[in-house]
């Protein structure tokens, strides 16, 4: 029987625990706190959803598993994997980049755990969908040649297609990068822009993701595919996506405080519109609706302000083709 250890227990770690159950696998689901468990035998981050027997909740960091997928926060990744004892290989299912370092998650696994088998799993995929065993679709990028077909091969399902790739940095930049232009395209929608207007700048977000990705070492390919054009669509179409609904409260004139506060938290963009901000600055690359975003959720720009500056930029051919595209 598979062994799948899942690092935790918020909505996504607690879809993807369900999800490894019904692959057939034994799961062990590490809690802060495992006598949060609901009486039902579900996870409160998703309480429609009962855990099977097959799932053990523990908040032991001894961890014995064919594979372990860490589901926490980008803030807490280091501090994880620095206290998680397990040779198995470690699939990052988080996304975004850290601002202090502009490290993305598998520059924090090489950083905290030197040579330690590593891989990432992106893609667009809503947590309440997946618990609830509907289709969907992700890819799992690892350097090492084989480790990630492998381990898609011990996760995937019929309803959980899994692809693998060798470019981890499409595949990061990707997860991190749609959710920047989530809250521009929930600013469109907020300000009364119209859906024609969402839809041009959700084009011109993938085209600046692309150039980024270039910069950076991936292949502009990857960001077509799976972890960035999908990731894309679901987070700047879907009203589950919180990053969407900052954008959506920012566009109706909420503070960035105050738009955080209504859509329920904490959204991954505001700190990576920042930190990829810099990183396409030190590339030279050009990302003006990224540096958009940036600019409102900090405050250093009036929202009306932005959307003229972005309005008047001059116009030129719509896609100037990368040589190293061109294959």
């Amino acid at each position: 029987m598979k062994r799948i250890a899942v690092i935790g227990a918020g909505a996504w770690g607690t879809a993807l625990a369900l999800h490894a159950a019904r692959a057939g696998a034994s799961v062990q689901l590490w809690a802060r706190d495992p006598s949060a468990r609901l009486a039902t035998g579900a996870m409160p981050r998703l309480s429609a959803y009962p855990l099977p027997d097959v799932v053990d909740v523990t908040n032991e960091w001894s961890v014995q598993a064919d594979m372990t997928l860490v589901a926490v926060p980008m803030q807490h990744l280091a501090s994880v994997l620095e206290q998680l004892e397990t040779t198995s290989p470690l699939v990052l299912c988080c996304k975004g980049v850290k601002p202090e370092s502009l490290h993305f998650p598998l520059d924090i696994l090489a950083a905290t755990r030197p040579s330690h088998a590593g891989a990432v799993l992106s893609g667009p995929n809503f947590a309440h969908e997946v618990a609830a065993g509907l289709p969907a679709a992700a890819v799992i990028a690892a350097r090492e040649d084989g480790l990630a077909r492998s381990l898609a091969d011990t996760l995937g399902t019929p309803a959980f297609r899994l692809y693998d790739s060798t470019d981890t940095i499409g595949v990061q930049l990707g997860g991190a990068a749609k959710n920047v232009i989530a809250i521009a395209a929930g600013v469109t929608i907020g300000a009364g822009l119209g859906e024609n207007a969402r839809a041009a700048l959700v084009t011109r977000g993938l085209a600046e993701i692309s150039r980024l990705a270039l910069a950076l070492g991936g292949e502009p390919s990857t960001v077509s595919g799976l972890s960035g054009m999908g990731d894309l669509l679901l987070t700047c179409t879907g009203t589950s996506s919180r990053n969407f609904r900052v954008g959506r409260a920012l566009g109706e004139g909420l503070s960035p405080k105050e738009a955080e506060a209504a859509a329920g938290g904490v959204a991954e963009g505001v700190a990576t519109s920042q930190a990829l901000t810099e990183l396409a600055l030190r590339s030279q690359v050009s990302v003006p609706v990224m540096d958009a975003v940036s600019a409102i959720v900090t405050g250093r720009a009036d929202l009306q302000d932005v959307m003229q500056q972005l309005l008047a930029r001059p116009l030129g051919p719509e896609i100037k083709m990368p040589p190293a595209f061109v294959r």
